[in-house]
């Protein structure tokens, strides 16, 4: 069993980078309709509705900003039946508020990569309820086509796993930035210390990817005791500074996604 008609409900940055993935990855373009209102910028060979569709989906995918939920539930809500599986990628939006919205699906899925899955390398935390085996299965290839499939458990830790890796490479692009500035202020030009830093850390990232070693390992075997690198790490290392703000960072972002996800329960 795998999901053949898939609706995609609004297409911004992310519903797009979701679909490059997936035709990438061999799905055909005629999986796909989208609905979007406007219509424009939809890959090559994909249906577009701009009005609500009257077909049966095997799956829809909810990828709208999350104050529009309530916006769209009305028109969404007579296409999802019992048996259609809802994904959606609203962030701090819970699986109780889409069950009380779409109270008739066969199943419903929080599904949250991070754009790099339109290269087949997100990694794609998903929660559930209401699925049967064979329906988790194809939810979990879905994913897996994009990067992996990490099954949580506990929806509860679903905006901490959000705040980890659907938010964390806007904090890996800051941290690169951060890198390149301060080789700036210290007499590298720019240009060329932007570049030297993404080739810096598109070589760390691959080499980490590919070693049994752990991060903290493999910052160890870079660094020579009493060395130029290790004098870097102790100024990082020094009474956790490092560890101490991005947890303030992730702390703050899981965060934002209760304070999410409370509007869209009064809303409802």
């Amino acid at each position: 069993m795998d999901f053949h008609k898939i609706l995609i409900v609004g297409f911004g940055t992310m519903a797009r980078a979701m679909v490059d993935g997936w035709l990438a990855a061999g799905l055909p373009a005629a999986s796909f309709t989208v609905y979007h209102p406007r219509g424009t910028g939809v890959p090559k060979g994909i249906a577009v509705r701009t009005t609500w569709p009257d077909d049966k989906f095997d799956a829809v995918l909810i990828a709208v900003k999350p104050h529009k939920l309530a916006e769209i539930a009305a028109g969404l809500e007579p296409l999802i039946g019992p048996e259609t599986v809802l994904l959606s990628v609203l962030a701090g939006v819970q699986l109780e508020s889409l069950s009380a919205r779409f109270p008739r699906g066969a199943g419903l899925v929080r599904f949250m990569p991070n754009l790099a899955c339109a290269l087949g390398k997100s990694p794609n935390a998903l929660a559930a309820i209401g699925l049967n085996a064979a329906q988790q299965g194809c939810v979990t290839r879905l994913a897996e086509m994009l990067g992996s499939a990490e099954w949580l458990a506990d929806e509860t830790q679903f905006d901490l796993v959000t705040a980890l890796t659907g938010s964390g490479p806007a904090f890996v692009y800051r941290f690169v930035g951060a890198l390149a500035a301060a080789a700036t202020e210290l007499g590298l030009e720019r240009v060329q210390a932007d570049r030297l830093a993404l080739a810096m850390v598109e070589g760390a990232s691959a080499l980490a990817a590919r070693s049994d070693l752990t991060p903290a390992e493999l910052a160890s075997a870079v660094a020579s005791p009493g060395g130029m690198t290790q004098k870097g790490l102790d100024v990082l290392d020094n009474e956790h500074t490092l560890q101490a703000l991005l947890a303030l960072c992730l702390q703050a972002t899981r965060d934002r996604g209760a304070e999410m996800a409370a509007a869209v329960r009064q809303e409802g």
